[in-house]
């Protein structure tokens, strides 16, 4: 609005509330903006939430069931297109583009992830191994959600989920703290961790 204002001459001098070159010398840099926790099921309630969903019969459940079989982001799911998995070595790997830290990411599919993908397959429509309405396009974001509040459950989100897996590994198994992060696809900060 400033700098409108100084175009059409009803102000002059330079930007006050300007960025780069100005602000950033004297404030700490922008932190990336987060919506802090997601929501989380408890990690024992998941296989009883799983069966419920099994029971329904849509892409949107397929596609929630995938997502928590592979403890994969939404947006992974949602933009995951054919080329990217070897079912007959039950893998999928992760374009870098796709994913948050930047990175081609591989995960390990179970039996029940791979019979997911063939029940996709015999209905094939395009490229994205979910998808959308409009031809070539993947399904909406919201179709998991959406799922979700049909099931009557405002209290937890699919993100979330992600985050009962993290507590199950914490709790249930004995893998390393850098396996469960990775299998994750989180950047481990500490460098010597991460070597």
């Amino acid at each position: 609005m400033l700098d409108s204002a100084k175009v059409r001459g009803w102000r002059s001098g330079e930007n006050p509330a300007r960025w780069r070159g100005h602000l950033d010398h004297v404030l700490p840099k922008r932190a990336k903006l987060t919506r802090g926790h997601h929501a989380a099921m408890p990690f024992d309630e998941v296989p009883g939430f799983v069966a419920k969903v099994r029971e329904i019969e849509t892409l949107g459940a397929l596609a929630l069931e995938f997502t928590i079989l592979t403890a994969s982001r939404t947006s992974e799911v949602l933009k995951a297109e054919w080329k990217e998995f070897d079912l007959d070595r039950a893998v999928w790997t992760i374009p870098a583009a796709w994913m948050k830290a930047g990175r081609e990411h591989r995960v390990p599919l179970s039996a029940c992830a791979v019979a997911i993908l063939r029940k996709l397959a015999e209905v094939r429509l395009s490229d994205f191994v979910v998808p959308g309405m409009k031809a070539n396009q993947p399904v909406s974001g919201m179709v998991m959600t959406m799922l979700l509040r049909r099931m009557q459950l405002t209290d937890i989100t699919v993100h979330g989920l992600r985050s009962a897996f993290r507590d199950w590994t914490a709790e249930c198994t004995e893998f390393p703290n850098e396996v469960c992060e990775a299998a994750l696809a989180h950047v481990i900060n500490n460098k010597a961790q991460a070597a």
